[in-house]
């Protein structure tokens, strides 16, 4: 695909950094959304890639829905239900994608831009960072379902209904967020911790991202029976018997992906 309002790059070490770059303030539209699914999509795949960071580009990480595109939304029959299964995919690509990925905002989250930075693994945030859910004002619906899973009750009920800012340091006294960092350190902090999971098993690495989206949805139980019957099945890899050999041997072990 042809990327026009995101960026791609992917180190040597296997770390892909997603940036939108749509100015003046990476606002989603039609284009963005789907390529967003299509970048996360192929990260899935690709081998080269362990890890993932998205940011945006300037001040802001992401200023919610293009408004101008809802205007003309709905003129024939079926448009807001395209829209709102490609809206859910849009996330979902990030959710479960099979390679983790750390958000690092840069600046407001806004409406649909706090659910792209919920949909991430691991979240880091600029000083200058907030986040703000105006979706009453301007007639729309949407992430409560997130506010609720990541605020609870009172704070995300406070949260839309008034559309009031939480800025990053509230995120993190919150511990929403891992840590709320100079601009200037933003990227730096995240591509820290992206080089460090880039460098465990990528097999063990896959099996655990998809466990955690699998388990927190599951009864005690039903979860733990689940993630034994993955440690059994991860056994049987050359990379994990490496693993445990480099352990015992005290050396830093070298993968082969199988």
């Amino acid at each position: 695909m042809d990327y026009q309002q995101i960026r791609l790059e992917v180190d040597g070490e296997g770390v892909a950094t997603v940036t939108l770059a749509k100015p003046p303030v990476n606002a989603l539209d039609r284009r963005g959304r789907d390529e967003i699914t299509h970048v996360f999509d192929a990260i899935s795949d690709r081998d080269d890639i362990r890890v993932a960071i998205f940011t945006g580009e300037g001040k802001a990480f992401c200023a919610g829905a293009d408004i101008k595109e809802r205007i003309n939304l709905a003129r024939e029959p079926g448009d807001y239900i395209r829209h709102n299964r490609q809206t859910r995919e849009t996330f979902l690509a990030i959710t479960e994608c099979s390679k983790p990925v750390i958000a690092a905002v840069n600046g407001p989250a806004i409406g649909a831009g706090v659910a792209l930075m919920l949909a991430c693994d691991i979240m880091f945030a600029a000083e200058s960072a907030f986040l703000v859910m105006p979706e009453i004002d301007v007639g729309l619906s949407g992430g409560q379902r997130l506010l609720i899973e990541n605020f609870g009750k009172s704070r995300s009920r406070l949260m839309y209904f008034t559309g009031r800012r939480v800025y990053a340091s509230e995120l993190y006294r919150l511990g929403l967020i891992e840590a709320c960092l100079p601009q200037d350190q933003l990227l730096v902090e995240a591509r820290k911790v992206a080089s460090e999971i880039a460098n465990k098993n990528p097999a063990a690495i896959r099996s655990a991202k998809k466990t955690l989206n699998l388990v927190e949805h599951l009864p005690y139980r039903i979860a733990y029976p689940y993630e034994q019957s993955i440690t059994a099945e991860l056994s049987k890899l050359e990379d994990t018997r490496e693993a445990q050999r480099a352990f015992l041997e005290k050396r830093r072990p070298v993968f082969k992906g199988r």
